[in-house]
């Protein structure tokens, strides 16, 4: 009868600092990639939210012949116009305020 010998089950010191390594550069790759796209959203809702305030200034102004505030407070404080109240920059938090033409300034990410 032929005696089979049990080889040691389980994984070696250099496969285990391989498979680390490995996932060390896909964590290094991946990671500032997803980090990134949150920062590019933000600015994209800035963007989203700055012609919507303009928007919603146009229409204040067909109903009441004026500008809105440039802090926004009268426009602001009408749940017609911002139900919500009027949003802050999600890029970083700021106020948004407009100009004398209805234009959003001070936002340019």
């Amino acid at each position: 009868m032929t005696r089979i010998e049990a080889r040691p089950t389980g994984f070696s010191l250099m496969e285990l600092l391989a498979v680390v390594a490995v996932l060390g550069v896909v964590a290094a790759i991946v990671v500032p990639r997803l980090t990134g796209g949150s920062d590019a959203s933000k600015k994209a809702a800035c963007d989203t939210l700055q012609g919507n305030i303009e928007i919603q200034a146009e229409i204040w102004r067909h109903n009441t012949g004026s500008w809105p505030a440039a802090t926004l407070s009268d426009v602001g404080s009408d749940v017609k116009y911002f139900p919500e109240g009027v949003p802050v920059c999600p890029a970083d938090g700021t106020n948004y305020t407009i100009d004398s033409s209805g234009r959003v300034v001070g936002h340019n990410h």
